[in-house]
Order: C-alpha cells, then sequence, then structure tokens
C-alpha cells in the first residue's frame, strides 16, 4: 500500500488527503493538537499528535513523505528530530517541501521563475532558504514546492468584508502572486504521479495582482460596498502583515503546466474567490 507520511498536516495537506485516499493510498498525519487528531481520524486519516509521538514508525512505513513545517530560529523542526533516519533511509519514492515563494526577495513587481535567484529580504524567506538547502542535503528524492500566497474556503476575505474591517491597503506597484488551495492540492497529487527528483516548481495562479483589487472583487461578490482605499503610509500594520507589503513580485507558473502536466482549477482570484464563497456558503 501507498502510504503518506504528512508532517504538520496544514491546511494544503488536508486539501491533498482526499485525492489521495481516493487513490487507494493509507495517509499518516502529525498535528498539534489532539482534537484535530481526532478529526483526522474521523475522515480517515491516521493521526499522531507531534511534537511527542515517535515518528520513526511511521516513516518506516511510508513511500511518500510531505513536509509543511515551517522553519523556526533553530532550523527545520523536521530535519532536527529525524536527520539521521531520513539520511539513512532509501525506501521513500517521493518527497515533498512545501516552501514559499517568499525566498525569491523583492522584485518591484518583476518577474521571476523557478531558475531565478534567491535573494530573500526577510528573516522569514532566509529561514526557508536554509530549510530548503538542508533538506537537499538529506539526498532524498525531493520536490520543493514554492507556495504563494494560500487562500480556500475558510481563508477567504468575506468575513471582513462583511463585518466591516476589510482595508483596501494601497501601495503604489505592489502586486502578489496567489494560490487557491485546490490548485496546490492537485499539483502535489500531480508531482506525486509523475516523480522527478530534485525538481523545484512554484505553486501560484496566473493573474499577479494588487491586493486592493481582491478586496473590491470580494466585495463585489457579496454585493456589498467596496470598502475605501487606505494608503500604505496610513496603515499601522503588525511586522508579519508588513513584511508582506515589503516584496512585490509576479511568479510565473509554467513548470507546473508543461511537466506535470495541471491546468488551474482557479486560473485568476476572481474564479477562485467564486469558488470559496459558494463552499462558505453552500451557493
Amino acid at each position: 500500500m501507498k502510504t503518506l507520511l504528512s508532517i504538520g498536516h496544514g491546511y494544503s495537506a488536508q486539501a491533498l488527503a482526499p485525492l489521495l485516499l481516493g487513490q487507494g493510498f493509507r495517509i499518516i498525519a502529525t498535528t498539534r493538537s489532539p482534537e484535530k487528531a481526532a478529526r483526522l481520524r474521523a475522515e480517515g486519516v491516521e493521526s499522531l499528535v507531534w511534537p511527542g509521538a515517535d515518528l520513526r514508525p511511521a516513516l518506516a512505513e511510508a513511500t511518500h513523505l510531505l513536509s509543511s513545517v515551517a522553519p523556526d530560529a533553530a532550523g527545520d523542526p523536521v530535519l532536527e528530530a529525524l536527520a539521521a533516519d531520513l539520511r539513512g533511509t532509501n525506501h521513500l519514492e517521493w518527497v515533498g517541501y512545501l516552501s514559499t515563494t517568499g525566498v525569491y526577495g523583492d522584485r518591484k513587481g518583476g518577474w521571476v521563475d523557478e531558475d531565478s535567484p534567491l535573494t530573500p529580504g526577510t528573516e522569514r524567506g532566509r529561514a526557508r532558504v536554509q530549510a530548503e538547502a538542508d533538506w537537499r542535503a538529506t539526498g532524498l528524492p525531493l520536490h520543493i514546492f514554492r507556495l504563494a500566497g494560500i487562500y480556500g474556503p475558510g481563508r477567504g476575505p468575506f468575513e471582513k468584508v462583511r463585518n466591516g474591517t476589510a482595508r483596501r491597503i494601497v501601495k503604489p506597484g505592489q502586486v502578489f502572486s496567489r494560490v487557491h488551495v485546490d490548485d496546490i492540492a492537485q499539483v502535489l497529487a500531480a508531482s506525486i504521479a509523475r516523480p522527478d527528483p530534485g525538481r523545484v516548481y512554484n505553486v501560484c495562479d496566473d493573474d499577479p495582482a494588487p491586493p486592493e483589487d481582491i478586496i473590491a472583487h470580494a466585495a463585489a461578490l457579496l454585493r456589498l460596498p467596496v470598502p475605501p482605499a487606505v494608503s500604505w503610509e496610513a496603515v499601522n500594520l503588525p511586522p508579519m502583515a508588513r513584511s508582506f507589503y515589503s516584496e512585490s513580485k509576479r511568479v510565473r507558473n509554467d513548470r507546473i503546466k508543461s511537466e506535470l502536466g495541471v491546468t488551474l482549477i482557479h486560473p485568476d482570484y476572481r474564479a477562485g474567490l467564486a469558488a470559496v464563497l459558494r463552499a462558505e456558503t453552500g451557493a
């Protein structure tokens, strides 16, 4: 039986799980929460609470491994816990690591692809570059997925637009790439079906856009007034949010199409937001 060990089974990995379960995969997933572990078991996913559980038996049974765990100040927690075991294994058919397009840094609205230099401008981005290198050093059949801004059911702008807290923050020239979680799931599934160890994939949609456009479109879908524009200089954002606005770039996604045969389910934010609204309201 094909068995995926999903470490840090978060939003993206949870979207992948039904696709693989439908193909007959067994999934062993880790989560920090006993309550979430119980929910996963109800969905047909074996679950372990980690940190805490010994992952070595699950690793020994896995044919596939996905890590969604972000690095911290000490490095990559998965590698810290399992480095010796991972380096000594040769039974894994596919290993995936979820990284971020933040590794490219600020390009002042310019385009990047998977071969662009890695020039992160934040501590978070630099930690991701190091984590990618550390995963490569394991010698595993590694596939790196650099995810753009993730959205989907439960992670859309609609609640803030409804309750009046949404802000159309305008910073001239600011552009983000983003991706619906359904498309992350299908890219991961396509890579598992067509492994190419050592390959890196940008995972994003076809339409990089200013963040204020997303809020305006969400309001239009809800048939509510568009929130007024607020200048970047006038907004007191927390450090994490401010760091996102420190980088502007457009991310190319040609490789997931040409090499993995992916056709995006939600090729732009308009299609994606409409799908989120349907999923959240049942309409």
